[in-house]
């Protein structure tokens, strides 16, 4: 291999030891051969030794090829220094979708919440794709601090921007939120949105006549992903109201809508449903038989004893399991 005439990656032995494993790694960054400088990225990241990390932060930023700076991102997972997070970052600005992706995940790891604070800036960056992959990045660490640079993305005209908002703002679980995230799931133009801000409503200890609206409508939006996750959240939130539309549900034409249906019914004890759920004990999918019964035991009393005695010869044995838990639990609650 021939040495490049011109020097790729810094020298860093002023603050380091030289020893002979050095020196190789220095020559093989240096080769024209983009191969040679991506494998030797990788067995820089794989000694796991932090003052090595410059020449990882070298190559996301300065690398011209883009297969080796996708490589440098890609190890920098893991890292969570000051340096390497402003690699990372301006690395979501590179030329190379890759690049940037590899750069957003790695920045998505981040577990330690003292390690976003360079990121929060960037959710008023100029460039969509560096605000979406900050939103992702801080989104479970919680930020409460940055809620309002956080709202002020829910209504952005990127879709990504606007999901990942959202997103990030339902898992600060902050109740000053609702009111903004059951506007988004009735009214928002882009399917996901609504999805997510629909979900989010579940962490209410309250429930409030907006997010009431919000999930019931929901309950009926044209996409079934939607409708699911609207049954669901109305089973956390537990409105009565939602004991006659959740009925309905069970009736959906996706069998993905009508078992959430049957487990909020339960958790809500809606004695209205136990006629409405026998049909679905009987249905050909068996986690549709088994969610009824489990919601049966759940509602309790006489008549959902009876309809779970039918079917403890099931020919599913999970759902026979189903069967045995819910007529244990009316038994027990008796």
């Amino acid at each position: 291999m021939t040495l490049t005439t011109q020097t790729y990656y810094p020298d860093l032995s002023p603050d380091l030891s030289i020893d002979a494993e050095y020196l190789s790694l220095h020559r093989r960054l240096n080769q024209d051969d983009a191969a040679v400088r991506r494998i030797t990225i990788m067995d820089i990241a794989d000694e796991e030794n932090s003052e090595l990390l410059p020449w990882l932060h070298f190559a996301v930023k300065h690398d011209p090829a883009p297969e080796v700076r996708q490589e440098a991102a890609t190890r920098l997972e893991g890292w969570e220094d000051h340096d390497t997070i402003h690699a990372l970052s301006m690395a979501l600005l590179d030329s190379s979708l890759l690049v940037k992706q590899a750069a957003a995940q790695s920045l998505s790891e981040i577990k330690q919440a003292e390690s976003i604070e360079p990121l929060l800036p960037l959710l008023a960056h100029a460039d969509s794709y560096v605000r979406a992959a900050a939103l992702r990045a801080i989104r479970e660490l919680r930020p409460v601090q940055a809620i309002n640079a956080i709202v002020a993305n829910i209504h952005h005209a990127d879709v990504q921007v606007r999901r990942e908002a959202v997103s990030t703002l339902g898992w600060l679980k902050q109740a000053s939120a609702q009111s903004l995230l059951a506007e988004l799931a009735i009214n928002d133009t882009d399917a996901e949105v609504r999805r997510i801000a629909t979900g989010a409503l579940g962490i209410s200890e309250q429930t409030t006549p907006a997010i009431e609206q919000a999930l019931l409508k929901a309950l009926t939006d044209e996409i079934w992903q939607i409708r699911v996750e609207a049954a669901l959240t109305l089973g956390k939130v537990k409105p009565q109201s939602a004991i006659i539309p959740l009925i309905t549900a069970l009736a959906d034409s996706y069998w993905q809508v009508r078992i959430p249906a049957a487990r909020s019914l339960g958790k809500l004890k809606a004695t209205q449903a136990l006629e409405a759920l026998a049909l679905p004990l009987q249905h050909e999918i068996s986690n549709l038989r088994k969610e009824a019964a489990l919601a049966l035991g759940e509602i309790g009393g006489h008549r959902a004893l009876q309809l779970l005695q039918q079917a403890e010869t099931d020919s599913d044995p999970e759902v026979r399991k189903a069967v045995r838990i819910a007529i244990n639990q009316i038994g027990q609650a008796d």
